[in-house]
């Protein structure tokens, strides 16, 4: 398994509940293999002040066994700022079983937020997680919340992890609010990442030209046997833009190579241009987005493996009731 390529996961934009007074009128997308980077400008364009609860939802992960080395967690490098200025934000931690929250019931039993979101087992993640007491673990067991995935196998959590940024903001009627995060992306990477793996998959997930197939293969023949070309795959999850009044009213994607003769692939509607040797740029009118973004980084000078690290866990934590 750990010579395999890793489907990489998904984070994306910031997200309201729904709202009828707040309108995205601009977002810039600067995506490539070490960074993404959001530019946004809204603006409240009802008559009274408007203060919405903000989030950025992290993808979830299993809270026990891992069976590839891919990245959980939190990403390396989140910030925000809202008006030049950096913006402090309130960490979440949610856990579910079966589509249930099950939360609550952890915290009574009087498990940690390292306990819930690191549990002290076999994990990817290089954490010191107090063990649990003989009490903590019965209750678990007989509330089904850890499992044997054999019978030799130790107890691991049956319940998942999800990690939601959030922070209060206030829009002034009238007044365009302008809003700046970044975060180092989720990749998939390692030597499964080089190869293209099935055709039809691929080209229904990258779009695939002619003219990509033939440089390709040609960078593949010259690797020799091994035939690698180094690869990572980044995802973004564009729909949340939907969340906004009337979606996305400017909306411009850049996509930014670590060196010119990098390989990019995805699909993705409108037409790109070359801004300089490195960085590729669409922009759309009113983008109602209807599918999330994958993107092809090929020909890389370093495809390597993912480690499984994730950043330690950060201040001001919450644990939703």
């Amino acid at each position: 398994m750990a010579n395999d390529g890793i489907g990489s996961v998904s984070a994306g934009g910031i997200i309201v509940g729904k709202t009828d007074a707040v309108a995205m009128k601009k977002e810039v997308l600067t995506v490539s293999p070490d960074l993404i980077k959001v530019e946004y400008e809204f603006v409240n364009e009802s008559k009274s002040d408007v203060e919405e609860t903000i989030i950025f939802p992290l993808p979830a992960y299993e809270a026990g066994y891992h069976q590839s080395p891919t990245y959980y967690g939190q990403p390396q490098q989140f910030s925000i700022e809202v008006d030049g200025k950096r913006r402090d934000y309130q960490t979440v931690l949610l856990a579910r079983l079966d589509g249930k929250d099950v939360t609550a019931r952890l915290k009574a039993l009087g498990l940690t937020d390292k306990q819930v979101a690191y549990f002290p087992s076999f994990s990817p993640f290089d954490r010191k997680v107090e063990p649990l007491t003989a009490a903590q673990k019965k209750a678990l067991i007989a509330d089904d919340l850890l499992a044997k995935l054999s019978d030799d196998e130790q107890w691991v959590p049956a319940w998942s992890v999800t990690v939601v940024y959030q922070w209060q903001q206030k829009f002034p009627a009238g007044k365009t609010v302008r809003v700046r995060h970044q975060y180092a992306p989720f990749v998939a990477a390692g030597p499964g990442a080089s190869y293209l793996g099935d055709g039809k998959e691929f080209e229904q997930k990258y779009c695939g030209d002619k003219a990509f197939y033939a440089t390709w293969n040609k960078l593949a023949k010259q690797r020799g046997e091994s035939g690698f070309v180094n690869a990572k795959w980044v995802s973004y999850i564009l729909k949340t833009g939907n969340t906004w009044k009337n979606g996305i009213e400017d909306f411009t994607l850049n996509l930014v190579k670590g060196k010119s003769d990098e390989l990019i692939s995805l699909c993705f509607p409108g037409t790109f241009t070359k801004v300089n040797p490195t960085t590729l740029q669409v922009k759309l009118r009113n983008f109602r987005p209807t599918q999330d973004l994958n993107v092809y980084f090929g020909n890389l000078e370093d495809g390597g493996e993912n480690t499984g690290e994730a950043p330690a866990l950060r201040g001001n934590y919450l644990m939703k009731k």
